[in-house]
Parts: structure tokens; sequence; C-alpha cells
């Protein structure tokens, strides 16, 4: 189980991390002082948890609550906070509930046995992608509709990457155009990612792409590529091939004269 602990008081923090080690030993428990370093957290790797004081940081811990859901629906939502009367505001955000401080460990522990999160959509039963012409991911027949034009840039080109791990930072070099690798462009990265994966998450098909550390890949047998099966010598896929390949992306003209060879 991996816990996130948000509170911008240090002493605040290390009572409500030394609570949630006693109460769940094998976690894998990530404290964070500043709201804007817990978002960054959690969008780039998934929590089943996190405990949020109510009064941090710049915004908030019910802001950050939202943010957080907005990055990962499914995370359990425990808020530890002084004032019992944030509770009606926090279960408005389907939050799985509250821990009044000081915090204990047997608290913690009711909270992580109790966990509550939104419901989640059914599993996607067939991931179609085309790269043919221009780019387009459907599931069971239907378009998946990335709120950015960069999240399904992403998503094109871990495609495109067949399986490879992909670094956060040679991904920003392709979304950025070289562009310097600033904290600007890490929380955007951030952002981005995040936005990618809620789009594959809202149809059931965020199986499809693999986050490790720091590096995204996507799962080539979960999904029906036209490229993958051209590559493979399918005769359908050849046939279907006309001379465009992700044609909405610069980066990807190189494979054209490829698949030009290959298609004769």
């Amino acid at each position: 189980m991996r816990i996130l602990a948000v509170d911008d008081e240090q002493p605040a923090l290390r009572a409500l991390e030394k609570a949630i080690r006693e109460a769940a030993p094998t976690a894998q428990v990530v404290c964070c002082l500043d709201p804007d370093e817990a978002l960054d957290v959690a969008r780039a790797e998934p929590f089943d948890a996190a405990f949020l004081d109510v009064e941090t940081g710049s915004f908030g811990g019910i802001e950050l609550a939202r943010r957080l859901k907005e990055a990962d629906a499914r995370m359990g939502i425990v808020f530890a906070t002084a004032y019992s009367q944030y509770a009606v505001e926090a279960f408005s955000l389907h939050a799985s509930g509250y821990v009044l401080k000081p915090v204990s460990s047997e608290d913690v522990a009711c909270e992580l046995r109790n966990l509550r999160a939104a419901p989640q959509p059914p599993a996607c039963g067939r991931v179609v992608v085309k790269t043919f012409g221009n780019f387009e991911v459907l599931c069971d027949g239907r378009p998946v509709t990335f709120p950015r034009s960069k999240a399904k840039e992403l998503m094109a080109y871990l495609v495109h990457k067949r399986g490879s791990s992909c670094a956060v930072r040679e991904l920003a070099s392709v979304l950025f155009e070289d562009r310097p690798y600033t904290l600007s462009v890490q929380r955007q990265m951030q952002t981005i990612i995040a936005a990618m994966m809620k789009a594959l998450r809202a149809v059931g098909a965020e199986h499809v792409v693999v986050k490790n550390y720091n590096s995204l890949s996507v799962d080539v047998d979960a999904v029906d590529c036209d490229y993958y099966r051209f590559l493979a010598g399918d005769a359908s896929a050849v046939n279907a091939y006309t001379g465009e390949y992700l044609a909405n992306y610069s980066w990807a003209e190189f494979v054209v004269g490829y698949l030009d060879r290959k298609a004769r």
C-alpha cells in the first residue's frame, strides 16, 4: 500500500507519519509539507490513500483533495484535522473519512480498513489504436476524448515507442521541442500525464499504460494497433496503410519512408 501524508507543519507531519507507520508497518509512506509538491508526487505515481491536513499550504486541504481526486479518482482521501466541522465538506468530495488531531494509530488503522473511493467504470474490453492517418484511441468502438492536445500526443508517442520505457525527461523533450527541462516544464508534464491517465481511466483503459518511477510505456499486448500489425506482416494492416502515419505529429515523419518501403 502507498500512502501520501500532507501537513504544512513539520511536527504535525512527523506525528501523522508516525501514526500511519504504526498502523500500516508495511506501507510505503511519502510525506509532503507543500501541497504543490504533493500534487506533483501524486501525479507521478499512484497512491492508495492520502491523509491531508485541512488547513495546509497555499490553497488548503479541501482544494488539494479536489485536485488529487482529479488526478486519481480511486485514491482514498482522509482528512486529519482539529476541526470536526469540516466533515460535511469532506464527504461532499467523496472523502473516505477524517481523523481528529492528535492523530492516533488506531484511528488511522480504522480509516485504512474502511477506505472508500469513487466508483470506477467497467474495464474496456478492446482498445484499438489507429496510427495510419490521424491518431485515435477507441475503447469498445468509442473514441477516447483527451482533455489536452498534448495528453493525446503523449499517448501517441508511447504507442510509437512500442513498449519501450520512456523517461519523463525524454517525453518532455518531444512534447516541448527540446525546451530546457525546468521546474515549470516538469510540472506541466505531470499535468499532461495526469490528463492522459484520467482520459484512459474514464473509459476503463488505464491498464494500457505502464507507469514506473519517472517513466512510462505502453503495454503492447493490451492494444490492437494497426502499426504493430503492419510490422508483424498482417495483410489487412499493410493494405490499410495509405502513406500517412501519425499525421498530426512532426516527430513521426521519419517513419513514413520506412513504412513506404515495407509496403511495396
